[in-house]
């Protein structure tokens, strides 16, 4: 089973990710002399900063948890874990034989290196283990994490608790808004020739990225050929670059579904290239997101439903041009 790494492995991811940049985000207030990318999540006055990797990291792990239908505790566990283990890199060594993010073992029945090293593949590896110990829903975190890695040094995983809380209560929509990034605004330039239902090939990754991850959802937005009407003029559905993510009945639940997705969006904004996400009447864009989420301003030429046009009933997303 995973044991700590050792301090000399441990002061190497620490330069690793000194040299990844790990900076604060610049909320458009005091600005920062670094590149300023990476993000944050606060929660009940603790705030988490992590840099982009981690982030992407961070909300895979939780995602996994939401689409086996886990409780959050189940993703605080793992990403206080995680923090400890790894600092939420995909790392390619540890103490003795461990890799990837929880450090597993393939000495220790966890699986082949190939395999530890799908982060996929070590997340449910991980929850498969956690979801056989007998009320773990309830356990201190430290505890819980103990029972799943064996470490020699269980109390570690204590250091992380909080973190692991944070991040999992904005990833999980338990705390809405309570994660956003700052990313580049640019992008290498793609093709705009869509695919048989209508998307740009950038948007077409993202829906498969949120299947993927989050299971059967209810699309709209695109059609085959592309759409012509529905929408706001200039609206980026027009050129298949956006996808409707639906939530519907409006409710307590499924706002917190809603922004789950939105927060693993913003999370991965860079890696999909996103330009735009709109939920709940707030809004993220690459080009002002050192602002983090915002009001959302719905055009005074709109009409209609003021709860759909305010992206109440549904994640809006969008890739960049």
């Amino acid at each position: 089973m995973p044991t700590l790494r050792s301090a000399t492995i441990g002061a190497v991811v620490a330069i690793g990710a000194v040299a990844t940049t790990l900076v604060l985000v610049d909320r458009g207030t005091v600005p920062t002399p670094f590149a300023s990318t990476g993000c944050t999540a606060e929660v009940d006055g603790h705030s988490v900063d992590i840099d982009l990797e981690q982030a992407e990291n961070a909300s895979l792990i939780t995602a996994i948890s939401i689409e086996r239908g886990m409780p959050a505790r189940a993703a605080s566990i793992a990403l206080a874990t995680a923090f400890q283990e790894s600092k939420l890199y995909n790392i390619d060594y540890g103490d003795r034989d461990s890799v990837g993010l929880f450090q597993q073992r393939p000495s220790q029945g966890w699986g082949s290196v190939e395999e530890l090293m799908d982060p996929v593949y070590a997340t449910n590896a991980f929850y498969d283990a956690l979801a056989k110990v007998d009320g773990y829903e309830t356990m201190e975190i430290t505890v819980a994490a103990q029972e799943v890695q064996r470490s020699a040094y269980p109390d570690a995983y204590a250091d992380h608790e909080a973190d692991g809380r944070a991040l999992a209560s904005a990833l999980t929509g338990n705390s809405p808004e309570a994660m956003w990034c700052e990313v580049p605004d640019d992008a290498d330039e793609a093709s705009d020739e869509l695919d048989p239902a209508g998307l740009v090939p950038r948007a077409a990754t993202v829906r498969a990225d949120l299947e993927a991850r989050f299971g059967t959802l209810s699309l709209g937005g695109f059609e085959p050929a592309g759409v012509s009407t529905g929408h706001m003029e200039g609206s980026a559905h027009y050129e298949g670059r956006a996808i409707d993510v639906f939530y519907r009945p409006i409710n307590a639940d499924n706002r917190k579904r809603g922004w789950a997705l939105a927060t693993y969006l913003v999370a991965n904004a860079d890696r999909l290239d996103l330009g735009t996400i709109i939920f709940d009447g707030r809004i993220w864009q690459a080009r002002r997101s050192s602002q983090g989420w915002r009001d959302y301003r719905v055009p005074s030429s709109s009409s209609g439903d003021r709860a759909i046009l305010e992206h109440r009933d549904h994640v809006h997303v969008d890739v960049l041009d």
